[in-house]
């Protein structure tokens, strides 16, 4: 393979939410940093980032083998880098958008956005508005302020291991037994997934019920928001926003019956046991703000990612891994069927998640973004 340099970005973007950050360096004059893989041969045709709204992608596994294959890869964190309490998805765009403009001055002139895992539906999010900015307004309704100018447009999206969207994955997660959101522990036996052993069939009148109660747990969620946020705002000198918990949002039958939405997974979680995610102290949308989750985890998020890759018109390529256990047949077909024709799939065989311990298909994957970006990109 050809050799490449890593090359070290940090990139002004514009301030945010007061407060966001407990450094005032960085609310008065936020960066965001990234790891630029480039290739040792001179070429501007095609560069990449992959980026994901909370996780630190600076060392992500696709950086070497894409700049090895003679695509310059940029690894972008955005400023909720490792907390996500705070996020506003409409303000991860201007992250991303940062990335897309640094890679333009450089001269590239083709830009494709790699959709890693929760960064999909950012990338579809960030095109879809790049296209056609319509996000005016945070779902709690205060403006954003993006500008056409903060989204200058990709050429295509490459996603891997995609989830739909926070908001999918959290009304997929949500544990509906919980009998009170102060406490984490009492439960509702009829509703209690892990009260069986795993690997057994479900019910599927038991499921059924459970996919029923988990959506009505996320509305009741969701209108507490909304009413804090109506207090708060009428109140004199009162915060504008405020943090609260919510427990226990690892619950996803799948987990624990492989008959549903079959592929090659094992059982359990991509961080282990299930339950004990389930139950832990830190977990996917554990800790937020009212205005937070409202923009990333509620149902009125605007950062849904079949619903904006459907309003994109550029050619996107999909990497479905097979023993995935937090993306499955019916993730993928969303995605499939809001593409259409402009999708093509490769199969990425076996792999887990994160493809954790599976070089080959580190490279199988490298390999196919670049004969995608060859035949759909270049062409």
């Amino acid at each position: 393979m050809k050799p490449y340099q890593i090359e070290l970005l940090t990139l002004d973007v514009r301030p945010g939410v007061h407060m966001e950050s407990q450094s005032g360096l960085q609310n008065l004059r936020p960066r965001i940093f990234g790891a630029l893989a480039v290739p040792g041969e001179d070429d501007r045709a095609v560069a990449a980032i992959v980026m994901h709204p909370t996780s630190n992608f600076m060392a992500h596994y696709l950086l070497g083998p894409l700049a090895q294959r003679g695509i310059a890869c940029l690894g972008l964190n955005s400023r909720y880098a490792g907390n996500d309490t705070m996020l506003l998805m409409e303000q991860v765009l201007q992250d991303l958008g940062a990335g897309v403009k640094a890679l333009r001055g450089r001269g590239y002139r083709k830009i494709v956005l790699i959709g890693n895992s929760g960064g999909a539906a950012l990338a579809s999010f960030y095109q879809a508005q790049a296209e056609c900015l319509t996000a005016h307004t945070y779902p709690d309704g205060l403006p954003t302020h993006l500008s056409a100018d903060d989204l200058p447009p990709a050429d295509g999206l490459a996603l891997s291991a995609a989830h739909a969207g926070r908001s999918r994955l959290l009304a997929e997660w949500l544990d509906p037994s919980v009998v009170d959101e102060r406490d984490p522990f009492l439960t509702d036996a009829a509703l209690d997934l892990y009260a069986r052993p795993y690997g057994e069939p479900l019910d599927r009148g038991f499921v059924a019920r459970f996919r029923t109660a988990q959506l009505q747990r996320r509305d009741r969620i969701e209108a507490w928001v909304d009413a804090r946020l109506a207090w708060l705002r009428c109140q004199k000198d009162m915060p504008a926003d405020q943090t609260f918990l919510v427990y226990r949002t690892h619950a996803d039958p799948r987990l624990v019956d492989l008959s549903l939405d079959a592929n090659d997974r094992a059982p359990g979680s991509i961080w282990g046991d299930p339950r004990a995610v389930n139950y832990g102290a830190n977990s996917m949308g554990r800790l937020s703000t009212l205005r937070s989750w409202l923009s990333q985890w509620s149902s009125r998020s605007q950062a849904d990612g079949p619903d904006n890759i459907a309003r994109t018109s550029v050619p996107v390529l999909l990497l479905t891994h097979t023993a995935d256990a937090s993306t499955f047949p019916s993730t993928a077909a969303l995605w499939k069927q809001a593409a259409g024709d402009r999708l093509a799939e490769v199969p990425v065989a076996g792999g887990n998640h994160y493809l954790s311990n599976q070089p080959e298909l580190i490279d199988l994957s490298a390999q196919a973004i670049r004969d995608w970006v060859d035949a759909a990109v270049l062409r």
